[in-house]
């Protein structure tokens, strides 16, 4: 009987195809909607994941406190807490004498033109002005040549560590790239290491950096600017991570000179938290497309609705002569029910179809990997069958209470 009720409602949508084919569309864009942009977050944050965990579980990050504004209060003015100096980010890695691995960085230039002979980079390359220890704590690998040393990094050594993508761009056809001299501003600057693909990386270098010695940071510097210096500092155990959070905290305060009871002026941060703070900005994007998408889909209800309501007023004689050969009210309920819901699966499925590729051609574009949302396929299809529910089932109860008699005189 169901096979029978599943044709019954694919005949009657040919015989009305185009307001069964905009409605389907209809209920595909909601769809569509709706699983295209949880895909592309759920790819988005299996990479904000990834990302962060090459941080691993026992890395944090100690940057300078944000802004701080106070809104009435006897019209107090913002407090601006003041960036972590060179200066005192070495006497932190000095005096820190916990058993962990201490990194500096600090970001000198975010636009700047690499240049080898006549071919140079497009003006977007980043700059970061690192130590030794900053390509193990924050994930980063080698495909060619060295790590900066030490004594270059205290002692300015014109070496540099370029990307992959930079090294397609300036040399496009050699193959031992190593110990050539490479321009960046006027200076020049030997390539000693070539860095493995890492991707975006959710604003944490990615494919278009180099890496200079700390010490020359400060030549990128525009006249009259200060850098301002991130800590990162890896514990040698998990287990030891309080311990660790605690000790950089209490050396940080006397490098800054804060006396007893002043508060900290500046921030730790763990990876996992970074992680978690994103991920939670993006929830409100989910929020706001499940809202969209249920929005369409009501409208796809309505519309599904109404041409339910026009199907029974024109198979009125139809509905009386299948009741006159014995066909009871339930089955007329049935049969409306799921044409209904015959209508709402076709429209899933060609959305989950489309908001799958949709999706996932988003996350291509944002060095996302590919991903298949079951979730999403499966409340899809649950979303689409309560549609197809609460949109047939008014007019299969209108249809299955008419009259025979009345239903056959029709026309």
């Amino acid at each position: 009987m169901l096979r029978e009720n599943i044709k019954i409602a694919l005949l009657a949508i040919k015989g009305n195809m185009l307001r069964s084919v905009l409605t389907i569309l209809i209920i595909a864009i909601g769809i569509t909607a709706l699983v295209g942009i949880l895909t592309a977050i759920d790819s988005i944050k299996q990479t904000i994941n990834s990302s962060f965990t090459n941080l691993g579980a026992n890395t944090f990050t100690i940057r300078n406190k944000e802004l701080s504004v106070h809104i009435g209060q006897g019209g107090r003015k913002p407090k601006i807490y003041p960036q972590i100096s060179y200066f005192q980010a070495r006497q932190f890695k000095r005096k820190y004498n916990y058993q962990a691995s201490v990194s500096i960085s600090s970001v000198v230039g975010q636009a700047a033109v690499i240049k080898y002979k006549n071919l140079k980079t497009n003006p977007n390359v980043a700059i970061l002005a690192v130590n030794e220890n900053y390509l193990q704590s924050m994930g980063y690998e080698l495909t060619a040549g060295r790590n900066i040393s030490s004594t270059e990094a205290d002692q300015g050594g014109h070496v540099v560590l370029i990307s992959k993508e930079i090294v397609n761009r300036i040399f496009p056809k050699q193959k031992n790239i190593l110990n050539e001299e490479i321009k960046i501003g006027g200076a020049k600057y030997k390539v000693i290491g070539i860095l493995k693909e890492k991707g975006s990386g959710m604003g944490m270098g990615g494919d278009k950096t180099i890496f200079i010695p700390l010490t020359n940071g400060p030549q990128f510097a525009q006249a009259g600017d200060h850098l301002n210096y991130v800590i990162n500092v890896t514990s040698s155990s998990p287990r030891d991570m309080e311990i660790a959070e605690e000790e950089a905290r209490g050396t940080l305060r006397q490098v800054r000179g804060l006396k007893p009871g002043e508060e900290d002026n500046f921030e730790i941060i763990k990876s996992d938290s970074l992680s978690n703070l994103l991920i939670e900005n993006i929830s409100f994007v989910t929020i706001a497309a499940t809202i969209i998408g249920l929005i369409t889909l009501i409208g796809a209800a309505i519309g599904l609705m109404n041409i339910m309501l026009v199907s029974v007023s024109e198979r009125t004689r139809e509905i009386g002569v299948r009741k006159s050969l014995g066909a009871t009210n339930k089955l007329i309920r049935m049969q409306f029910l799921i044409e209904a819901i015959v209508i709402c699966q076709i429209g899933g499925i060609l959305g989950i179809i489309l908001g799958i590729a949709t999706g996932n051609i988003t996350s291509f574009f944002m060095d996302a990997p590919f991903i298949i949302p079951w979730l999403w396929i499966i409340s899809g299809l649950l979303i689409c069958l309560t549609v197809g529910l609460l949109a047939g089932i008014y007019p299969a109860v209108k249809a299955s209470k008419l009259d025979p008699v009345e239903a056959l005189r029709n026309e």
